[in-house]
């Protein structure tokens, strides 16, 4: 990838130079929101990139969080995912239906667990298709991997540090829902939460840092944190409706070298669902 580009993200090109590849893995981490009428697991049984397994968002979570595909204990995250024939020393592609949409969830997810060599494919499935590159429906048979997780688990953020944050005032508040939604003139998509946002947080729709699914360049996405009015000489703490969109806003800023960053892993289903939180509507 040319200096202009993110790091963390490779191309279409990169990606189908190295099928076959036995040192790259490539994991399908698509997911929808009912409201997108897209099967995630019908569209990879239909045809996925050659030598892709599935990454199951719902099912490689936290089942007793009561919240939507919550980050699970290191030891069911390795679990599950060595199971895929995937360790923490591979070169770990993870792409999505559209591009950057839920893939950098499972990219941000891998790398606090201890992976170090994790891309997301700009462009995403929709764009491989419209451009003509291989396709199967074989679903492979990978060897089961040993995953030695290596949790960091400074780069999640509780409840209760969220509370911390929005009464502190401290730490910058980015959030990856439309703008809608943040400033509560749309109704969420799940039942029986508010919308709003956190007092002091900033808008960073996840649709702005991509264009036809392919990354913004470096200089444009640091042109987007300027604009929300976030000053990336400070924290950041990302957050967006169930923790998957967020992933997207820490994507660009590490893709920035922003390290102090964090993710509200909650994000909205928590926030937004409960009745003792703070709730900011309207446009200042």
């Amino acid at each position: 990838m040319t200096n202009n580009k993110s790091a963390f993200v490779v191309s279409a090109d990169w990606l189908q130079e190295r099928l076959g590849d036995p040192t790259i893995r490539i994991l399908d981490a698509a997911w929808y929101l009912p409201a997108q009428n897209r099967n995630p697991k019908a569209e990879y049984d239909a045809g996925h990139i050659p030598g892709a397994v599935f990454f199951d968002q719902d099912a490689i979570a936290d089942h007793t969080s009561g919240l939507p595909h919550t980050l699970p204990s290191p030891e069911v995250f390795a679990s599950s995912v060595g199971a895929l024939g995937v360790s923490e020393k591979d070169t770990i592609v993870v792409y999505d239906g559209p591009g950057i949409m839920t893939a950098p969830r499972v990219w941000w997810m891998l790398r606090i667990m201890g992976a170090k060599n994790v891309y997301v494919l700009d462009g995403g499935m929709d764009g491989w298709n419209r451009e003509g590159r291989p396709v199967t429906t074989e679903v492979p048979s990978p060897r089961p991997a040993t995953f030695n997780a290596s949790f960091t688990p400074s780069a999640v953020t509780s409840f209760e540090r969220m509370k911390e944050i929005v009464a502190d005032g401290n730490i910058q508040i980015a959030d990856a829902r439309g703008a809608g939604r943040f400033y509560g003139e749309e109704p969420e998509p799940r039942a029986g939460m508010r919308s709003g946002h956190m007092p002091g947080a900033r808008s960073l729709p996840s649709g702005i840092f991509s264009e036809n699914g392919k990354f913004k360049d470096l200089a444009t996405l640091r042109q987007t944190f300027a604009d929300a009015g976030v000053d990336l000489s400070k924290p950041v703490v990302t957050t967006c409706g169930s923790g998957v969109t967020a992933a997207i806003i820490t994507l660009a800023l590490q893709s920035l070298g922003h390290t102090d960053n964090t993710l509200y892993d909650g994000s909205w289903s928590e926030w937004g669902g409960r009745a003792d939180t703070t709730i900011v509507t309207g446009r200042e």
